[in-house]
């Protein structure tokens, strides 16, 4: 019975793992658009205030979900350092 309680469990965290790597495609698809328009605009690949920005939001938005916000922060600086990267590499 307890087994049947862990795969459960186990197949839910599969199905939201899923969702998130669908999530995290559709979001660098999108920022993908941004870093070439900022390219061809000549706009640098980073904007620190909106990068601050988006941080107090969604440090806003875990503390709501009941989410730590320090992991949420460390999470979507690793995204953003991941965006800015393939800005730069689109800039070169």
């Amino acid at each position: 019975m307890a087994d049947d309680v862990l795969k459960g469990y186990r197949q839910s965290i599969d199905n939201i793992d899923a969702a998130l790597v669908f999530l995290l495609a559709e979001r660098f698809k999108v920022t993908q658009a941004v870093g070439r328009h900022k390219a061809q605009s000549g706009l640098p690949p980073a904007d620190p205030n909106r990068e601050e920005n988006q941080i107090a939001r969604l440090r806003k938005l875990a503390e709501d979900a009941d989410l730590d916000p320090e992991f949420s922060e460390k999470f979507l600086r690793f995204i953003i350092d991941e965006v800015i990267r393939h800005h730069e590499k689109l800039r070169e």
